[in-house]
């Protein structure tokens, strides 16, 4: 699940779902909520996270495995 995915990135790098959520420009209970699949990952922020985490959108959508975007 996608949910399980973003929590294991932001708890790979350390971060708390707040500190996310300030960089994102959202609030941590909107973090929250996506996170958890309870609000749906709309594009805007599906972009955002892929630019934090450098990452393929792909692999956040699990279409992937591979994290690298194609450049």
């Amino acid at each position: 699940m996608l949910d399980n995915r973003l929590r294991d990135l932001r708890e790979d790098s350390d971060l708390t779902q707040q500190k996310l959520a300030d960089a994102l420009g959202i609030t941590q209970r909107k973090y929250s909520y996506i996170e958890t699949g309870t609000q749906p990952l709309t594009d805007e922020i599906l972009i955002k996270l892929a630019n934090y985490y450098d990452v393929s959108i792909d692999y956040l959508l699990r279409q992937t495995n591979d994290p690298r975007r194609n450049k």
